[in-house]
């Protein structure tokens, strides 16, 4: 089953979590317990038999490559940059080879190496690897990473933990403030049911489904404005839902893990809402990819240039963004066109301190800069969805598939 899809898992949950939450609330984390419930809970969710041996089968790789990795790293005392590489090419092997395989072969949409979750894995373990390169982790313990790897509130839609993080909420005896985490986990599993099971639901059955084949049929103006809204919509309380579900639920466990979304839809600009939005994905790509390909630029003086460095590794963080959601051509295109939206907002921003113009702060001005943003993301939110492919489909072939959301 699915995790967090029915009332039904909730039921089993919340009877599961009982003892922990009681003997929590004594000043006991009970970890057998902990990894008990988790072992059941994993088993549950990955009941087919080729997705638990692959979600066995990806544990025992990783630990290993991470194990290596910080057996080169600090036992040895090396740091070569060739082998750093390695050890990410490899860390990420998996995932590419599940996203490439329906693009080689169409006839099998998906690998037998995949399963639910696997890309929220890979970015933990590129994590822990990058972090033992620049000495930031000198041993990664193996009960604490398997439990950190498989921790099964966030297995299947995150939040993207750090290990680092992580270690010091397990290796502490007791949990501090339980009695608040608690109330905040009940807090945030009822908004998740509030935000997924009705508001998404009801955007989804009484208005998405229908706008978006109107969308698809008749791709005019006023159509494709209503699948926007409806998606975007849809697609925000669907996802902080799921995660309100994973932060509650580790809430319950007795760990803190960071939120991912912060009311995005009040940003007033486009790095706002990054700030804002899938917070722990946004970050992640923030510190490993743009901020590292800054620095690699810089070191080696391929350029000299800020603003080109800056725009070069916009286009590359979004770019590789829109990979990861999918080899195909809308979901690229969303990635670029947000870097565009970055670099084209870094260029307001030196246009007005190049001419000295001060644009007042009050009501309307931020009132105009959130709608502004805010129609920009959605306007991305539509490249998302794919409808507007689903259109060009369906214009040339009349019998290509209706969206079905």
């Amino acid at each position: 089953m699915q995790p967090y899809s029915t009332p039904y898992y909730f039921i089993i949950l919340g009877l599961a979590l009982i003892p922990l939450i009681i003997a929590l609330l004594n000043g006991k984390k009970l970890m057998w317990y902990q990894v008990l419930i988790s072992i059941g809970f994993l088993a549950w969710s990955f009941a087919g038999s080729i997705t638990v041996w692959a979600l066995l089968g990806y544990g025992v790789y990783q630990t290993i490559l991470v194990k290596g990795y910080e057996y080169y790293r600090v036992q040895q005392q090396k740091n070569n940059t060739l082998i750093f590489y390695l050890a990410v090419l490899l860390a990420i092997l998996p995932l590419t080879v599940v996203k490439v395989t329906p693009v080689i072969n169409p006839t099998q949409p998906s690998s037998i190496i995949g399963f639910l979750g696997i890309s929220y894995l890979t970015f933990k373990v590129v994590n822990v690897v990058i972090e033992l390169r620049d000495d930031l982790i000198h041993k990664v313990p193996l009960r604490q990473f398997v439990y950190f790897l498989y921790f099964f509130p966030t297995i299947s839609s995150g939040p993207i933990d750090r290990f680092r993080r992580f270690e010091k909420e397990y290796q502490k005896p007791t949990v501090d403030n339980y009695e608040d985490l608690l109330s905040k986990g009940i807090l945030r599993i009822f908004l998740g049911f509030l935000y997924k099971f009705i508001i998404g639901h009801l955007i989804v059955t009484y208005f998405l489904h229908q706008v978006a084949i109107d969308a698809t049929v008749n791709p005019s103006f006023i159509n494709m404005l209503g699948a926007m809204y409806g998606y975007g919509l849809y697609l925000f309380f669907d996802f902080a839902g799921y995660s309100f579900f994973a932060i509650g639920l580790s809430n319950l466990m007795g760990y803190d893990m960071p939120i991912n979304f912060n009311k995005p839809f009040i940003s007033k600009n486009i790095k706002d809402f990054w700030n804002r939005w899938h917070m722990t994905l946004s970050f992640w790509f923030r510190d490993f990819v743009y901020m590292r390909l800054v620095k690699t630029i810089m070191v080696h003086r391929w350029s000299k240039n800020r603003v080109f460095i800056s725009n070069v590794s916009y286009v590359a963080l979004f770019g590789l963004m829109g990979l990861w959601h999918g080899l195909t051509w809308y979901y690229i295109a969303y990635g670029l066109y947000h870097a565009g939206l970055m670099i084209g907002y870094d260029a307001w921003i030196r246009f007005k301190k190049r001419h000295h113009i001060k644009i007042p702060s009050n009501i309307w001005t931020n009132s105009l800069s959130i709608f502004i943003t805010f129609n920009a993301v959605f306007i991305g939110f539509l490249l998302f969805s794919g409808i507007p492919n689903d259109a060009i489909m369906h214009y040339f072939d009349g019998h290509s598939p209706l969206p079905n959301f």
